[in-house]
């Protein structure tokens, strides 16, 4: 287990195989700050280079799931020059580029597939943070807030533009981007924004059993997935025919195709080789 004031790790499974990451600055609702950045990042590329681990499950403590900007180290900043000479503004975007919007990246990057277990409130970019993984669960009393544009003036980042157009739609996305309303659990699983809305007691427990069939898939699935539907999303119906069937000129015939292939003919559950390193 690795620990640390803002976050923490865990390992289940019957082999260890799936890793749980729980952000515990509950009594703040897990806000952004610096230091739970930094550490989710370091506890993420733990999982990208441990070959045994085969799923993520991100999760939080407490009442939120995370609120988003550490508002209050901002709390007495004004909109001129700070101390190095650069602008709030500045300041905010430049360390957006260097840790918070590499962290999306990181969740979108690993090669294992990751369940979100939204526990409670996800507000502003911990909206982004939400959706950034593969499955995403919400407790029932879990809700989504966007109050960028409506309170603050500014817009909705962290991916989370990105992850509510495509997954809503533009009339859902302006909607919720510009009146503020917070969408409750079980709306949000009915319009597509996530998997599922479960009862709080069986969040964690039904992630890790999400977890659990996710990581039987074949090594690389998740990311195979990621890639189609990217693609598909910018390319026209001939485009995205053409790159299916030169995936396939790759993967069939490829060790974890015949795994499935002769699983199917033995009537049995294929088991697929582990990651491999590299």
């Amino acid at each position: 287990m690795n620990s640390s004031p803002a976050v923490r790790m865990e390992r289940h499974g019957n082999n260890g195989e799936i890793a749980l990451i729980v952000l515990q600055d509950s009594a703040r609702m897990n806000p952004l700050g610096r230091p739970l950045q930094l550490r989710l990042r370091e506890l993420l590329a733990e999982v990208r280079e441990d070959t045994s681990l085969r799923a993520l499950v991100l999760t939080a403590e407490g009442r939120g799931f995370c609120v988003g900007a550490d508002l209050s180290s901002m709390g007495g900043a004004q909109g001129g020059a700070q101390a190095d000479g650069r602008t709030l503004g500045a300041q905010t975007a430049d360390n957006m580029q260097q840790l918070s919007n590499r962290l999306i990246l990181d969740l979108q990057q690993l090669p294992v597939p990751v369940v979100c277990a939204i526990n409670g409130a996800a507000a502003g970019a911990g909206v982004g943070l939400a959706l950034a993984g593969d499955v995403a669960l919400a407790a029932r009393s879990a809700y989504f807030y966007l109050p960028f544009l409506p309170r603050l003036g500014i817009v909705p980042d962290l991916g989370t533009t990105w992850f509510i157009e495509r997954r809503l739609g533009r009339a859902r996305a302006m909607g919720l981007s510009l009146l503020g309303d917070r969408l409750g659990a079980q709306q949000a699983a009915d319009w597509g924004l996530v998997w599922a809305c479960v009862d709080d007691e069986a969040l964690r427990e039904q992630a890790l059993a999400t977890a659990a069939r996710l990581a039987r898939l074949p090594a690389g699935a998740v990311l195979e997935a990621r890639r189609a539907l990217d693609h598909a999303a910018a390319s026209t119906l001939e485009q995205q025919l053409h790159y299916e069937a030169e995936r396939q000129r790759d993967l069939v015939g490829a060790p974890a195709f015949m795994e499935g292939v002769q699983a199917f003919m033995q009537k049995r559950e294929p088991v697929f080789a582990p990651r491999q390193p590299g």
